[in-house]
């Protein structure tokens, strides 16, 4: 019976490092599409990852009810499960915001000026925080899980970097306020996925030390 439980818990551990990979893909080709004006049919191909990251997260729940349901999980079993599915919300809230990005992009063109390395950096920024804290989640490391969270308060000070050009850049190009919007708008969906990347974080501190940092315990 274990062996079967363990079987399933591989399983669910390959699909969460799967639907990490369609958030990663999905927020990286967004971003060349944005800062390079590479890949013209970059919406469509966001849209469809998109619905693949709807599709992995049906998925995951499917493989964590069945093991609710149909083995005897033990705490950290359950804390595993648990934590497995609060954090698929935030990676499909990832989808999302990048199709989002996606959206708004198109009808800006590419990103030009000293916005742009910005930007690139908050990218790349918010990549690697969802890359480790899947990665975390499948090792059962707490310790890299609290440094992607550590990550949060970087993202966060690049976005307020941002925001103060883009404050600047309205102030002396008045005529270019609505494309200034839009871009303030895709720091902020940035912004948020590096949010998104600190919840799953914490969820897997949660999976190994049985305390979360909202005060749930189990």
């Amino acid at each position: 019976m274990r062996n079967k439980f363990d079987e399933q818990l591989a399983l669910l551990n390959r699909e969460m490092i799967s639907m990490g990979a369609l958030c990663e893909e999905a927020i990286a080709v967004t971003a060349r599409s944005m800062l390079d004006g590479e890949e013209a049919n970059s919406i469509e191909r966001v849209r469809s990852l998109e619905n693949d990251i709807d599709q992995k997260e049906r998925d995951i729940e499917s493989i964590c009810l069945k093991l609710l349901l149909q083995q005897q999980p033990v705490a950290s079993d359950l804390r595993q499960i648990s934590a497995a599915l609060k954090m698929i919300t935030d990676m499909e809230r990832i989808g999302d915001q990048a199709l989002d990005i996606a959206e708004t992009a198109t009808f800006m063109g590419p990103v030009d000026g000293a916005d742009a390395p910005l930007l690139r950096e908050l990218a790349r920024k918010v990549i690697s925080m969802v890359t480790d804290s899947v990665d975390a989640f499948v090792r059962h490391d707490a310790e890299a899980a609290g440094v992607v969270a550590a990550k949060d308060d970087e993202a966060d000070e690049l976005f307020t970097r941002i925001k103060k050009s883009i404050i600047e850049r309205i102030s002396t190009h008045s005529g270019e306020g609505e494309y200034a919007l839009d871009l303030l708008m895709i720091a902020k969906y940035l912004e948020r996925i590096g949010d998104h990347a600190t919840n799953i974080a914490e969820w897997v501190e949660f999976s190994v030390t049985g305390v979360h940092k909202g005060g749930e315990m189990l």
